[in-house]
């Protein structure tokens, strides 16, 4: 997702996928333990946890824990490389044990969300700032329909009136845009890469490969509260080491394929480096920056550094897609409507 990191998405389903579990078992065991008995009854709450870890400790030293431990290895390193896919464009391989349609399901739950969140802020179809965001989505679609099996979906573009510096898409092509990232964008060329980006996540099916994370993060924070450890220490060092890392991978990723998409697009490639060399010093005049371990995000200055690596790639891609005879098309239409628009106002 596109953000500007410091502030918070307002896409919560799919952020928050990871924590969904843990955070309801936490809420779940502090409500019966207080509903039981109250804080008094503390001792009986911690004991639950020592017997637990005592538990695991005998397991560990029993005569069984080889075999048993080999038998789950077994069974989870074969689920593991059972549901082992590529990523489309990248060639990345990774775990997804989550369907298309499940991840509709999940897509149109937070569609519904969205338009309830927003409603009344939504542009209207003849503003020029959503057709500005619509054209360039459909001159990317030729590109995004050859990758991610996207052929049959059915894009929508909504533009939220809201000064928040974000834009996303929702898998099921339905792309939202924020009035306050198009300043940032400055151009067609900005926006097509902030709009591939984000349509990259979806061709990459990076909401379930999240969503297929959350178990090992579940099962990790459980672990680690059988042995002592909070249920918000434990999430916080399953997201340090696990979610936040995998987040960033994603992150890069989807720059990479919605770099070579814009560069299909006959979009300026250097854009997208222009763009978060912008994002880079905004944060620095606020004094906002963070320590990238801490975010979902790779730094501003990391991501520009990777596309202007990527350049030579994205070249290669522009020169494949006969741009000069597109742009020539484009050059020549826009000179036709001007000429068209001037002779309107000549005739009022």
């Amino acid at each position: 997702m596109f953000r500007w990191r410091p502030l918070q998405t307002p896409l919560q389903a799919f952020d928050r996928s990871f924590q969904w579990q843990p955070r309801i078992l936490h809420r779940t065991v502090q409500h019966r333990w207080y509903r039981f008995g109250g804080p008094h009854r503390g001792p009986q709450y911690r004991y639950f946890r020592q017997h637990a870890g005592q538990r695991i400790t005998n397991w560990i030293q029993g005569p069984t824990f080889f075999r048993d431990a080999t038998l789950i290895s077994l069974g989870a390193g074969g689920i593991y490389l059972w549901n082992l896919e590529e990523v489309p464009i990248s060639g990345r391989r990774r775990f997804n044990i989550i369907s298309p349609g499940f991840e509709a399901y999940i897509a149109q739950k937070t569609m519904k969300e969205i338009m309830q969140e927003y409603r009344g802020r939504f542009l209207p179809e003849w503003d020029p700032r959503v057709q500005q965001v619509r054209r360039v989505l459909y001159r990317l679609l030729p590109y995004v329909r050859d990758a991610g099996g996207l052929q049959d979906v059915d894009w929508e573009v909504h533009v939220i009136d809201s000064p928040e510096m974000n834009a996303f898409v929702i898998p099921g092509g339905k792309v939202f845009f924020f009035t306050g990232i198009l300043p940032m964008c400055r151009t067609e060329d900005g926006i097509a890469a902030v709009m591939a980006h984000e349509i990259a996540h979806v061709v990459a099916h990076h909401t379930a490969e999240k969503l297929s994370r959350a178990p090992f993060i579940l099962m990790g924070v459980l672990l680690l509260y059988m042995v002592d450890v909070s249920f918000t220490m434990g999430t916080a060092l399953m997201n340090l080491f696990l979610e936040y890392p995998g987040s960033r991978k994603q992150e890069e990723e989807a720059d990479f394929i919605g770099l070579l998409m814009m560069a299909e697009g006959c979009y300026r490639p250097e854009a997208a480096a222009e763009l978060w060399a912008r994002m880079d010093r905004l944060e620095a005049a606020r004094g906002e920056r963070t320590p990238e371990i801490l975010t979902t995000h790779p730094s501003h200055g990391r991501r520009e550094a990777k596309i202007r690596e990527w350049l030579p790639k994205a070249y290669e891609k522009r020169e494949h897609s006969d741009c000069g005879n597109i742009m020539g098309f484009v050059r020549r239409r826009k000179r036709l409507l001007h000429h068209l628009q001037l002779r309107l106002v000549f005739l009022l």
